[in-house]
Order: C-alpha cells, then sequence, then structure tokens
C-alpha cells in the first residue's frame, strides 16, 4: 500500500474512475438519477477500466488458484496493476482505493475528504478476493463498506461514488440538502421525515410539524435525532458525548469506546 497526504481538487468535473471486470453492472446506475444529472451538467465524470483489456493469453485470464491451497480463485495482480497504471497515467487521480473487507470503515467524514480531492479511482475485487500484493504495492489505501461480504466491489464503489459525488456543490437540488443528513456536522441520525397526507391510516403527521413555528420545529427535529441515535446506534452516541465531531475520527478508524 502506497502512502500519502491527499492532494488539493483539481478545476473541473470529479473525476471517478472504476476498475472493474464488470463495466456493464455499473454503468447503469451512474448514468440514472442523481449522478446521471450531474454528469451531464459536468459536475462529475465517471470511466470504467476493464483488467480483462490487460491480458495476453487466449482466455483472458484474471485469476488463479490461491497458493497453499483452497477453495475460489484470486485475482492475479498483473491485469489490475496494468489497469491501475493506465488510470493513474492518463487520468491522475487523487487517491486509488481498493475496496474490500480489510480496509479502514467508510464513514461520512471520509466521504467529505474525498469531496474535496477532484477524483477517486476504486478498483474492484472479485472472486476469493486479489493477490495481496495489490493491495500494498498498486493502491493507496483499502477501503470497507462495512462488517459483511458481497460478491464483488462493485456495489461498494458505487456506494463510495454516490456517498461522495452528492456532497460535490451543485450536485444536490437542495442547497442544504447534505448538510441537514445523518452523520453531518453532528455524530447523530437524521430526524424523522413526512409528507402529504396530514393523516394517513390513523397515523396523523406530529404537530409541531405543521405548526409554522420554525423554532419550535428545529427544537423537535434535534430531540427527534438525539432520541433516535441513543436508542439504534449506541456507538454514535458515544462518540456524540464525548464531543466527536465524527464518531470514527478523523479517517474512521475506530476508537475504543468505554
Amino acid at each position: 500500500m502506497t502512502s500519502g497526504l491527499p492532494v488539493a481538487a483539481a478545476p473541473g468535473p470529479f473525476r471517478f474512475d472504476v476498475v472493474t471486470l464488470f463495466p456493464a453492472l455499473c454503468a447503469p446506475y451512474v448514468q440514472g438519477a442523481m449522478l446521471g444529472r450531474a454528469h451531464a451538467k459536468g459536475l462529475i465524470d465517471v470511466r470504467f477500466t476493464d483488467p480483462r483489456a490487460f491480458t495476453d493469453d487466449p482466455h483472458r485470464s484474471v485469476d488463479d488458484g490461491p497458493f497453499g491451497g483452497g477453495d475460489g480463485m484470486v485475482m492475479l495482480p498483473e491485469p489490475l496493476a496494468l489497469a491501475v497504471e493506465q488510470v493513474r497515467q492518463e487520468r491522475a487521480p487523487a487517491r486509488v482505493l481498493l475496496l474490500s473487507p480489510a480496509g479502514r470503515p467508510f464513514s461520512q467524514s471520509i466521504a467529505r475528504q474525498y469531496a474535496a480531492l477532484g477524483s477517486l479511482a476504486l478498483v474492484c475485487g472479485r472472486y476469493e478476493g486479489v493477490d495481496e500484493r495489490v493491495a500494498e504495492f498498486v493502491v493507496d489505501e483499502e477501503l470497507s463498506l462495512g462488517d459483511f461480504v458481497l460478491t464483488g466491489g462493485e456495489l461498494a464503489a458505487l456506494a463510495v461514488i454516490d456517498a461522495v459525488a452528492r456532497l460535490i456543490p451543485g450536485v444536490l437540488g437542495a442547497a442544504h440538502g447534505a448538510t441537514d443528513e445523518s452523520f453531518t456536522n453532528l455524530p447523530l441520525l437524521e430526524h424523522p421525515q413526512y409528507t402529504r397526507p396530514r393523516d394517513w391510516r390513523g397515523h396523523p403527521v406530529p404537530e409541531v410539524l405543521l405548526s409554522g413555528n420554525h423554532g419550535a420545529i428545529d427544537r423537535w427535529r434535534l430531540e427527534q435525532r438525539l432520541l433516535r441515535t441513543r436508542a439504534r446506534r449506541p456507538d454514535l452516541w458515544q462518540g456524540y458525548l464525548r464531543g466527536d465531531s465524527d464518531p470514527y475520527g478523523p479517517y474512521g478508524e475506530p476508537e475504543p469506546t468505554t
């Protein structure tokens, strides 16, 4: 794994590069809804690189059995390294991330850090994983979406793209949309949201939200954030009690709680 501090964002659209064996799985998501609109506005630029394009055998092999035995197949280091090297040369990403259960946990604070960089490359593993030398010598860091296992890194990469892109100015329609959500400014869950009808199947909207008293509404929303977080996320609640701006620290590293 390489090292280095984040660099300042360059002008122009935020550049996302995804190194994946399955570009067709990812493309529809980034072409639709919020990300599609952001791309049309020139705010983001998402491109895909397939490691199979960097193989030299008739079968375009990208995996092989693990040394020492065991089930499954491991992704070969050379096609991944060549793909990342081309992305670095052509697109100069500020950071190259390998999506991996062994990485540091992703959090909103990390998304904010990445949003300031101007570019990211995300490497997606498959099968039983990626040759460890890719993590050690090719990418800048490993990143985990959580303590669970996915079939591949594509879903995790899309989640990172979505979380980072929505923090880029102009991507969200509402000016304050990204500042009033869970984990933003305070390590608290978001307050409950309601819309029409005022009474749905016998369940009314809280009266305070209909009062027009913005001070009372703000107080109610903060109270709900506190109650929700204490009940549902004791880990975040402990961080809030400690006064952390982010319960996992500046880089998402888990901190011991007492």
